[in-house]
């Protein structure tokens, strides 16, 4: 990757909505680590992914939303190249939720947007990335109108897990920008909110 120091630090971080100019830069990251999750491809809060669906298709199916503007993330770059990213969007494009059943259960009012994934590249946790990532899908739902924003983080407490457990988030990023806990969803999720005023 460009613009780093010795240890291999992304020098400075900027943040960039996931678009068409912006999808070649997230497919490389992708595909340098695998397609993510099994070849997710960042689809599974889109649609359900099972054995049925193969890497191929995640990635013609993601690919085809950015270009129709149905897909929405900020990517974090460190110099020309992606680093990580933050998945964001409204409940209908982000139907597919961790706890989805508790979630329901206990459900009064849908959220404008859902904060639902994130993803650090290999060798790049614990940088910062996670947190440029969400601020700038916070700045991204402002652009866009604002509202109520709600996130599904991991509570790790004196939990030692990977960081690709916690692809919905750690807890601590999202109390660093403002969201609040509203209710326990599983014995280690909550969903989380905040309002987001329009920019």
């Amino acid at each position: 990757m460009s613009n780093r120091t010795t240890d291999d630090t992304p020098t400075t971080l900027t943040v960039r909505p996931l678009d068409k100019d912006t999808w070649p830069a997230f497919a490389r990251l992708v595909e340098a680590n695998n397609g993510v999750w099994g070849g997710c491809w960042c689809m599974a809060f889109h649609v359900k992914v099972g054995k049925g669906r193969a890497p191929q298709q995640n990635r013609e199916e993601k690919e085809q939303r950015v270009l129709e503007g149905h897909a929405h993330a900020a990517l974090v770059f460190g110099g020309d190249d992606c680093v990580g990213w933050c998945q964001f969007g409204s409940p209908a494009e982000l139907p597919e939720i961790k706890s989805k059943r508790k979630y329901e259960k206990e459900l009064v009012t849908l959220p404008d947007w859902r904060i639902t994934c994130f993803f650090t590249g290999k060798g790049l946790r614990k940088r910062g990335v996670a947190h440029a990532a969400l601020g700038g899908a916070l700045a991204e739902i402002a652009r866009s109108g604002g509202g109520t924003v709600e996130g599904y983080p991991e509570e790790t407490d004196d939990r030692v897990v990977s960081g690709s457990f916690l692809h919905t988030g750690p807890m601590t990023v999202f109390e660093n920008h403002g969201f609040t806990r509203t209710r326990p969803i599983s014995p280690h999720r909550w969903v989380v909110t905040r309002s987001v005023s329009p920019a």
